[in-house]
C-alpha cells in the first residue's frame, strides 16, 4: 500500500445522539454520524474499505474494520460529493472515532485516506 499525495479527499463529518436507540441505564447510547466524501483529484477513485476506532469516555476502544461502507464501494467521482451515514453505539455520553478508508485508483494502486478524529456526545455535554 502507497500513499500517493495526488489524490486528495475532502472529509466532512455531521454527527448527533439517537434517544430512540439508546439505553442509558443499560450504559447504551447511540449516535449517528454522516460522512460526505469529497474527491478533489482529477481521476475516479473507488472506496474499498473502512477501519474505525472508536474511544468511548472510559477510554475503552473498539475497531471496526470492512469492506465498503453502508454496504457499498462507491466509485467517488472527481467533484461530486457522497454522503452516507452510519451509527455507533457507546457505553457513555461522550465518545471519539477516527479511522481510515482504502481506495484504489484506476490504474490499480491502492492507498489509505485519514479520517481526522470526530467527537460523538450527547447534547450539551461538550462546551
Amino acid at each position: 500500500m502507497t500513499h500517493s499525495p495526488e489524490y486528495a479527499l475532502d472529509i466532512q463529518v455531521e454527527t448527533g445522539f439517537l434517544p430512540e436507540h439508546s439505553v442509558p441505564e443499560q450504559q447504551q447510547y447511540a449516535f449517528y454520524y454522516t460522512i460526505t466524501i469529497r474527491n478533489t483529484s482529477e481521476q475516479d477513485l473507488q472506496l474499498l474499505r473502512r477501519h474505525w476506532l472508536i474511544t468511548d469516555g472510559n477510554g475503552e476502544v473498539k475497531e471496526v474494520k470492512g469492506d465498503g461502507v453502508v454496504g457499498k464501494q462507491p466509485l467517488l467521482k472527481p467533484e461530486k460529493p457522497f454522503s452516507y451515514t452510519s451509527s455507533a453505539v457507546l457505553a457513555t455520553e461522550v465518545g471519539v472515532m477516527q479511522g481510515s478508508y482504502t481506495l484504489v485508483d484506476q490504474s490499480g494502486n491502492e492507498f489509505e485516506a485519514e479520517i481526522p478524529p470526530f467527537r460523538l456526545s450527547l447534547p450539551n455535554k461538550l462546551h
